[in-house]
């Protein structure tokens, strides 16, 4: 393989002396005589066939050309920097990249204020979050798309080396929009009634694992959205009737956007999880999943694979 003719060094030496404004002041900066940065710059220039600087006054000044070179080189000097970072974390147990899964079903602000304490203490480490929805979120932490995720459903699959700790119970309600005829109507409502109604349903985005559903409304037309956020928007819209986690539309009720319908019979309370593999023991993991529970009081842990 032929060398390359820009150098990390010429990179080093355009972005000082850019930064500086003279060879003179980047060469006090990298502690190098100014004759050796100009050797260098003319050595870039003649081989690469372009003018890099163009003197105005006593300043250095890029040209357009020079200017390209430099903000992709700075990309460039970005990257190695980072991967010398990570080769130091891998290097003392920290894990370069922590993939995440949430449930559609959570409230995520709580989450990513959790992620931000993390990274304020760990800028190095990247941070990967998907969204996936109930047996898609369990399926992407068996298969290893994912190390670790939240607000999982229960129950917690049978799968050896998972630990699985309840973050909370999940309470779901009734909705429709103001302008639908349920709102108006006499309650509390048998859930046999709502067949009646077409339903709108978040697709599981299991891709191999059996899907599951919950508080689905048997005998009713479906329409069907992949997430939480597009289940409260349809109806809203009046598209349909569906049940949703009352502390994420609590502002909808209170604006009068959702009507809450009282049932015969509520449905249950669902208990969420975060959970991972046992074996993973990166410490990045470790810490990130001490912040998010300390975020919450008593977890218990629930089940150990």
């Amino acid at each position: 393989m032929n060398t390359p003719p820009i150098s990390i060094e010429a990179l080093l030496v355009l972005d000082a002396i850019e930064y500086r404004g003279s060879y003179a002041a980047a060469a006090e900066q990298l502690n190098k005589v100014p004759s050796a940065l100009s050797y260098i710059v003319q050595k870039l220039e003649e081989q690469l066939n372009v003018t890099i600087f163009q003197r105005q006054g006593r300043r250095a000044v890029l040209t357009p050309a020079g200017k390209h070179l430099l903000i992709e080189g700075r990309k460039v000097l970005y990257a190695i920097n980072s991967l010398s970072e990570q080769a130091q974390t891998i290097a003392n147990g920290w894990e370069p990249k922590i993939r995440i899964a949430c449930d559609s079903i959570i409230d995520i602000k709580p989450i990513f204020r959790g992620i931000q304490r993390f990274l304020a203490e760990h800028e190095s480490i990247e941070i990967d979050v998907q969204e996936e929805v109930m047996n898609g979120t369990w399926e992407a932490l068996i298969e290893d798309r994912v190390d670790l995720v939240i607000g999982a459903p229960s129950p917690v699959p049978n799968q050896k080396g998972i630990r699985a700790i309840k973050t909370e119970e999940l309470e779901s309600v009734m909705v429709v929009s103001k302008s639908h005829e349920l709102s108006s109507a006499k309650q509390p409502i048998q859930p046999s009634e709502l067949t009646k109604y077409r339903s709108v349903v978040v697709h599981d985005s299991a891709q191999r694992e059996i899907p599951w559903s919950v508080n689905l409304i048997k005998g009713s037309q479906n329409f069907f959205v992949s997430s939480i956020a597009q289940k409260i928007e349809a109806i809203i819209a009046g598209i349909g009737i569906g049940y949703l986690p009352k502390c994420l539309i609590q502002h909808h009720i209170a604006s009068g956007q959702l009507v809450i319908v009282a049932l015969e019979e509520e449905p249950a309370p669902q208990d969420l999880f975060i959970a991972w593999k046992i074996t993973n023991k990166g410490k990045g993991l470790n810490k990130l999943i001490a912040i998010l529970s300390n975020m919450k009081v008593n977890f218990p842990i629930i089940q150990q694979g």
